[in-house]
């Protein structure tokens, strides 16, 4: 057996990458500097991945924005408003398709699959000339030869999978486009053949989606060329994040090898390698490591599996890896030393990941006798945990059992909810709002170091927070807007926030992942029953309201988001563990109405990403998520208005779940993808209040007053006026205050201009 790896996260251990594209994209960083850093840290990835004896290294799975994007510029996939001419695609422009321009607005971004990390959608125009702008792998390859000795598997994203998650085309487009960049893909394929690349790894997790036949058809014709037309190299054909459906039409590809997914595939892959037996010329890559998770493997049961595998494929055609790529988890915990030690013992990041790896292979080599001691500690480290008092909270444990007495309905219906709050509150016609978060500047981040690190008082930095929370007040009184928010200048970040205030959370020093570009989370680890403690928000949403007339919301994460924007304790369902946040939150609502605030925002833009990958297993997600939702919201009066947000996803196919949280106002990221949705309620009668993000907040550009009015203009096409609501896309904690004030300015006078023609067209 052999040891490999799929992708390594690319951010490096404290974060380098990110450093170096802010500051190369604030000037600060000269390009041929630039390029020398983030080789720097591209090497270092692979050394870590050598030094940890794996076999099988990937090259060219780093990036410098995303890999989705790397292959739309390798293909010279440029949008036509970006003004490329042809030729390598320079940093400008490559940057430029990612964030957008003062003239150009930035290229869709949504989920990559049901992970929370984001890829830039390709745009595939009519009238692109796709061509092989650089062999980027090629490149990567020679890198990694020439300056480590490695000899190193190009990693490539599949041809269905690219075309499939782009946009720009009609579905009976489809094939031509395949037929366009089939050719690029067998180019790529050729010059790494003629370098001497033995084997490339070609990206397929689209295969693990819910596929027709006729699909998978497209998909053997695709593998059918590659195997003709390029003949002097290896394809190792890779899925991740589910099970193959068709698995024998898969396994009868052309290619030389197969990746499948051993963790997230709920068995459904080991039982149709034990039904099928798999081909005796072909090598198997066991995805037995989660790619995704941050636990410690029981190795004991991994060796069981491999040993189960192992009856039917020979030894020397298994390759042992990670489920996915380790680009969804952080890259070493040995610097963990503030955590528990029972906590940090259970951990697993990146490096850990492949020591596991190689710990499993030498296993599979050499027998279980010759890494007896390492299995006994692993077995004890994850014996420990589950004794631990944090995973047995009593309180948790009946509310859990008696689940179905907790209130999840609110008793009056959304029609006699919205005139008791229309009453209370005399809303105008499209009531202006914003999302949530304002800018975080640099003095609010040096002002919550200060008070972490113990060089300011609690009334320092509350007295701080308090001038920042009247500063923004007073802004939004100046702009107009109707319903104000507190800002959130107390909050790290939307999760981590609620996480370090609830019992069952822990959080690391370094444990970051990329989200989006440059873009990093710390997501939480929920590691024991999550219980509330005391008021997390009640403080500073009370101060902001009293000073103003104006309702302020509080703001909330909800339970769906946390749980998947957290690293979740793999011991007990992701059901289960959602309600208890529920739980939780639900007391922290109670807490604001009872403290006078009657407008409540509880947020669920990862809502959509949770879903899982096969179509039929959607229903029952959507059924355990929504209730969750409602177990946090169903226990306000009529009077108290629930908002919810969502974004950086496609919503069209879950719009009955959205409408099924029963929230009173929803908010929802449209900017980049506006007339998509909006054609959605042509079919779907909404009747609650909605805001379809009027403006991209992810881009530094100032969209015009023109601009939001159309985008007014055609949502009120098919949603009823009486129920639309004016805001941005998102939180504006990334924009500067320039940006933030005057986008603001112009989106209220857009909006006046909307409200003055919908009475012109009354009357």
């Amino acid at each position: 057996m052999r040891s490999g790896n799929l992708g390594y996260p690319r951010i490096g251990r404290d974060r380098e990458w990110k450093k170096a594209l802010e500051a190369f994209w604030a000037g600060k960083l000269e390009e041929e500097a630039f390029h020398a850093e983030l080789k720097a840290i591209r090497l270092g990835n692979l050394k870590a991945q050598q030094e940890q004896g794996i076999e099988v290294i990937p090259v060219g799975d780093f990036s410098y924005y995303d890999q989705i994007l790397d292959t739309s510029a390798m293909f010279g996939l440029i949008p036509s408003r970006f003004g490329y001419e042809g030729g390598k695609v320079g940093l400008s422009t490559y940057y430029a398709v990612a964030r957008g321009t003062r003239e150009a607005a930035a290229s869709s971004m949504t989920k990559w699959f049901n992970t929370n990390y984001h890829y830039i959608v390709p745009e595939l125009e009519s009238t692109l000339k796709p061509v092989l702008t650089g062999n980027r792998l090629l490149d990567a390859y020679r890198e990694a030869k020439q300056e480590l000795g490695i000899e190193g598997r190009p990693v490539l994203v599949g041809l269905y999978t690219f075309v499939k998650l782009s946009r720009g085309y009609a579905a009976n487009e489809l094939e031509s486009w395949i037929d366009r960049l089939l050719p690029l893909y067998v180019q790529v394929l050729q010059e790494l053949a003629a370098e001497g690349v033995q084997e490339v790894q070609v990206d397929e997790p689209i295969l693990s989606t819910t596929l027709g036949k006729e699909e998978l058809a497209i998909v053997a014709r695709i593998y059918e060329t590659l195997a003709k037309e390029a003949p002097g190299v290896k394809l190792f054909l890779q899925t991740y994040f589910e099970s193959v459906d068709h698995y024998e039409a898969v396994v009868a590809l052309p290619v030389h090898g197969i990746g499948l997914d051993f963790v997230h595939d709920g068995g459904r892959n080991l039982e149709s390698v034990n039904k099928h037996g798999f081909p005796a010329d072909k090598v198997l890559g066991v995805g037995l490591i989660d790619g995704r998770g941050i636990w410690k493997a029981d190795l004991h049961s991994k060796l069981a599996l491999l040993n189960t595998i192992s009856q039917t494929v020979a030894a020397d055609r298994i390759i042992v890896q990670p489920s996915s790529s380790l680009l969804h988890v952080p890259v070493s915990a040995k610097g963990e030393l503030k955590l528990d030690a029972v906590l940090r013992d259970a951990l697993a990041f990146a490096d850990e990941k492949l020591a596991e790896i190689a710990l499993i292979t030498k296993a599979g080599n050499n027998g279980i006798e010759a890494v007896a001691a390492e299995l006994e500690s692993a077995s004890n480290s994850r014996k420990a945990l589950e004794q631990s008092a944090s995973r047995a909270r009593k309180v948790v444990h009946e509310r859990i059992a008696d689940l179905a007495s907790q209130p999840s309905d609110r008793p009056a219906s959304v029609e006699a909810r919205r005139k008791a709050q229309q009453d209370k509150w005399q809303l105008p016609l499209f009531p202006t709002t914003t999302i949530g978060s304002f800018p975080q500047t640099p003095e609010v981040r040096r002002a919550r170091l200060k008070w972490r690190k113990g060089e300011w008082s609690e009334e320092q930095y509350e007295t701080f927070i308090k001038d920042e929370i009247k500063t923004w007040i007073d802004i939004q009184t100046d702009l107009g807007l109707d319903v104000f928010v507190h800002g959130e200048f107390e909050r790290n970040d939307m999760v981590e926030f609620f996480g370090e205030k609830l019992a069952g959370f822990a959080f690391t020093s370094n444990g970051w992942v990329q989200s989006y570009g440059s873009r990093c989370v710390k997501p939480p680890i929920i590691y024991g029953d999550v219980e509330f403690t005391a008021p997390m928000t009640v403080a500073e949403t009370v101060y902001a309201q009293s000073l103003t007339a104006k309702p302020v919301k509080g703001m909330l994460t909800g339970p769906i988001t946390i749980l998947n924007w957290s690293f979740v304790r793999d011991d007990k369902s992701r059901e289960e563990v959602a309600y208890q946040i529920a739980l939780a939150l639900r007391e922290e609502i109670e807490a604001l109405e009872a403290a006078g605030i009657g407008m409540i925002q509880v947020d669920e833009p990862a809502l959509r990403e949770g879903l899982p990958l096969k179509r039929e297993q959607w229903a029952a997600y959507l059924k355990w998520a929504v209730h969750a939702f409602r177990l946090s919201t169903s226990t306000v009066t009529d009077e108290t208005q629930i908002h919810t947000h969502m974004c950086y996803s496609e919503f069209n196919d879950i719009i009955e779940s959205i409408s099924a949280l029963n929230a009173d106002v929803i908010s929802i990221e449209t900017s980049r993808s506006h007339g998509e949705l909006v054609k959605s309620f042509e079919d779907f009668t909404y009747d609650k209040g909605i805001g379809l993000g009027v403006y991209d907040i992810h881009s530094p550009r100032l969209p015009s007053v023109e601009e939001m009015g159309s985008m007014i203009d055609r949502a009120l096409r098919v949603l009823d006026p009486a129920l639309f609501w004016i805001n941005p896309d998102c939180g504006l904690k990334t924009r500067k205050y320039e940006e933030t004030v005057a986008s603001l300015r112009n989106m209220v006078e857009a909006t006046v201009v909307a409200r003055q023609k919908y009475a012109r067209q009354e009357v």
